[in-house]
């Protein structure tokens, strides 16, 4: 072995031993307590880069952590295999995806054992293999067969570059942009599939008993946007409904005009020929227009008249309709009805196009006179019919029974949320298992004819269209139901289907009677999970709601997927911008694997901040760990020379010096906190290397304190602590070791120094025991010399004492 501190040289042995050795394979029948760590896997890219690291390197600091303290841990790992990438690739170089994306798998895989991290690969899941995109296809059947899978035509948010269908969740920022190439999404009207992710609305609003971050929480609470309110019926020409859903229903009596949305069906049925020039026209533009441009706060509120009314049920008065754009399809009904007088964006509506404004909530002290504007808060009803003195906040429920009476109200619940959109125009992902037929209509595919094999031979042509929709062979099949010749569905799923469920497939990845083998449950849920929190609302989401349906069906008996959640920052270039190709700011970890080993830029990254919050790459903080990792390389490979004399003080601060480490490190590690378990370690090994130089310390306990040093580095610095471990005689391996205990008692300074003030001054620093008592301290305190000269002669006023830091004096 070499002498010297070689990463490059000792990584790649170390790790083809615990290969060699199945080290991390996790046994399914342990004495050991479970603990099922799940970090979020990557897309096959073609590289581990810098964020890779960022994101596994800590996750897998923790899992050797909850190994060493006792658990059985199940740290898998697995590549999210389908998607737009692979199929991109396929067009520009003319290559299978299949074949790019298994060659990437391939490279990743060995990058991450480069890494040293403790993943167990005998369960690992691709998702793009049949083998597991078979158990896709089986639960849509199951999804279908129960209600929860229907297709509709619906306009839908559309990448004209990467030609797909986006889910409302991939698309980002006031302009709209596909979240994977940038470019602004327009509208298009298509029959799609959909989950009916709405069902769940209510219970995906209840966290109970989950440890996640507040703002998930808060995020997705906002997302699924819950309101209480009222659906109230106005009768419109030609005998249709106007259903509109309002959360102030005491306020129906001002209604003076009602507003649809542009892509409201009825638009079209209403609107009177005179009109329909005019009409076309605006919802045109308003659907070329972003949800955020149509609702900002400063932009103008248009609208143009249909030339059609309604009846206001309650007051009988009839109003105009209109269509605006700055009342979306997505939310409620579609439908808004205009309270001018009660109603901010009402207000300046009616304004615009010279409306009423009557009131029908009287504002305090309210004079009669008109209003200057809406006035939205609390007061008696008024002009309102039967309803009239009624206060306002009785007058919602009041209002409601009225119109359940007679039939035109209900009291009802909307959501922000809307149902999950799984159809995609592409080839790389799970093919839909439908055939439709023209005599049997829509057929699922029989289960036992899946799965729906992905044709290898499919022409990717980005048309708009899946690729799968001229690919004859694959398009006409006899339909199972009647044998006539049918058609296939040819859209894929979303890829995010993969991840819903993906958790339970670790357990048992080549079962092939079900998803999972039932036996592996008692894994189940996730103990522990990490990633970024920019899936909030998509993978975090559906997650949720596919461990609650599979609950349904009978599958599992939990009711969430995950118990504690942890998202980590992310990290950034040297421009404190995200990392990329085109801004030319990407680390590539590989560089400094080669020359200065996996665990410098393991530690390097986890030191560089909080985890939490991520932050830049500085290149230059990475000499510190360097140093740090020679340093300890120094204090245990080579051992002090004992002196003959022991000095007592010294070991006894030794001691509790690592009694004090073992404490902050394992308090570090349970909270993510490792860049400051890395500064506790490097004040340990700095405190060692004193101790070393001097050589009058007990050897025993010299011996037990390096090789807790070990124990403790054995996480975030697995190959090093290994060798280490080894070269001092120590049982194979250190990861298979328990984590050291520590002693809160004498991990406590036996002295501490106080800091003595007169008036604020500073005049005296005393070494005091730690458990000194306050009538004690200031005892010294008015004894020391300097203090005595400042107070002579002068009266006591009040004395100051924080325990253990400070006594200042007032005189």
């Amino acid at each position: 072995m070499a002498d010297k501190y070689v990463a490059p040289e000792i990584e790649p042995r170390w790790q083809a031993r615990w290969e060699a050795d199945g080290l991390y394979r996790t046994p399914d029948e342990s004495e050991r307590p479970k603990y099922y760590f799940l970090t979020m896997y990557p897309y096959p890219s073609g590289d581990l880069h810098t964020g890779h690291w960022y994101a596994e390197a800590p996750a897998d600091t923790k899992a050797r952590y909850m190994r060493m303290r006792g658990y059985n841990v199940l740290f898998p790992m697995g590549f999210d295999a389908f998607g737009l990438p692979a199929e991109n690739a396929a067009i520009k170089n003319n290559i299978h995806p299949f074949k790019w994306t298994m060659a990437n798998i391939e490279r990743m895989r060995s990058q991450f054992q480069r890494m040293g991290a403790m993943f167990d690969w005998s369960r690992q899941v691709i998702t793009c293999l049949p083998e597991y995109y078979v158990w896709n296809q089986w639960f849509f059947l199951q999804f279908f067969k129960h209600g929860l899978a229907y297709r509709q035509k619906a306009a839908v948010d559309f990448c004209p570059s990467c030609n797909t269908t986006l889910a409302r969740e991939q698309v980002w920022g006031e302009e709209r942009r596909c979240e994977r190439c940038e470019t602004q999404v327009v509208k298009r009207d298509l029959e799609q599939w959909f989950f009916r992710i709405t069902a769940y609305a209510e219970e995906l609003l209840r966290f109970d008993g989950l440890d996640w971050p507040e703002r998930v929480i808060t995020m997705q609470r906002n997302w699924i946007g819950r309101s209480e309110g009222a659906e109230i019926a106005f009768g419109a020409d030609g005998g249709e409904e106007i259903k509109v859903f309002t959360t102030r229903p005491d306020t129906t009596y001002g209604v003076t005009f009602m507003v649809l949305a542009p892509e409201h069906p009825m638009v079209e049925t209403l609107t009177t020929p005179e009109q329909q020039e005019a009409v076309r026209a605006y919802v045109d533009a308003a659907r070329r227009a972003t949800e955020i441009e149509r609702t900002a706060a400063d932009k103008p509120k248009t609208g143009v008249f249909t030339g059609a009314s309604c009846v206001n049920p309650y007051s009988g008065a009839r109003v105009p309709v209109y269509v605006g754009d700055y009342v979306l399809y997505s939310y409620g009904t579609g439908a808004v009805m205009g309270v001018p007088a009660h109603d901010e964006r009402d207000f300046v509506f009616a304004q615009r196009y010279a409306l009423p404004i009557p009131v029908v909530i009287a504002p305090p002290n309210w004079d009669g006179a008109a209003l200057s504007e809406a006035y939205t808060g609390p007061g008696a009803m008024i002009n309102s019919g039967p309803f009239d003195g009624t206060p306002s906040a009785e007058g919602k429920q009041a209002v409601v029974a009225f119109g359940v009476e007679r039939g035109f109200a209900k009291g009802t619940i909307t959501y922000r949320l809307r149902d999950w959109l799984i159809s995609r125009q592409r080839y790389w992902g799970t093919p839909i298992p439908i055939i439709y037929c023209p005599s049997c209509g829509t057929v699922p595919v029989p289960e036992t004819d899946l799965p729906v094999l992905l044709p290898e031979d499919s022409e990717f042509v980005p048309t708009g269209e899946s690729p799968l929709k001229h690919d004859a062979r694959f398009k006409n099949v006899p339909c199972p139901a009647c044998g006539e010749p049918a058609e296939r569905e040819t859209d894929t799923m979303d890829t995010f289907m993969d991840s819903s469920w993906y958790q339970y497939r670790y357990l048992s990845p080549h079962h092939s009677a079900g998803p999972f083998d039932p036996a592996k449950l008692a894994w189940t849920p996730v103990d522990q999970y990490t990633g970024g929190i920019e899936h909030a609302t998509m993978h975090l989401m559906y997650f949720r709601f596919f461990t609650k349906v599979m609950r349904d069906l009978g599958m599992v008996e939990i009711n969430e997927p995950v118990t504690r959640l942890m998202n980590q920052g992310m990290i950034l270039g040297e421009d404190s911008q995200k990392m990329s190709k085109s801004r030319g700011n990407v680390v590539n970890p590989d560089d400094y694997v080669t020359t200065l080993g996996a665990d410098t830029f393991r530690c390097y990254l986890m030191f560089i901040g909080p985890w939490s919050e991520g932050g830049p790459y500085r290149p230059e903080g990475i000499e510190g760990i360097t140093r740090w990792l020679h340093r300890v390389w120094t204090v245990a490979a080579d051992g002090p020379k004992f002196a003959d004399a022991v000095d007592t003080e010294a070991t006894r601060a030794l001691l509790r010096k690592r009694h004090k480490t073992v404490q902050a490190v394992t308090e570090d590690i349970e909270g993510f906190r490792f860049n400051t378990m890395l500064a506790r370690l490097m004040e340990f090994t700095s405190h060692l290397a004193r101790v070393k130089d001097s050589g009058q310390i007990d050897p025993a306990v010299w011996n037990e304190s390096v090789e807790t040093l070990l124990l403790l580095i054995a996480p975030p610095a697995p190959h090093i602590a290994e060798e280490l471990w080894a070269r001092r005689g120590k049982p194979y391996s250190i990861h298979q070791q328990r984590w050291p205990a520590f002693d809160a008692e004498q991990a406590t300074d036996e002295m501490v120094t106080v800091v003595i003030q007169v008036n604020g001054k500073l005049r005296d620093r005393l070494s005091v025991p730690a458990d000194a008592t306050r009538e004690q301290v200031e005892a010294l305190a008015m004894q020391s010399e300097k203090v005595v000269s400042q107070v002579e002669g002068a009266t006591v006023k009040n004395v100051v004492y924080v325990a253990g830091r400070l006594v200042n004096i007032v005189v």
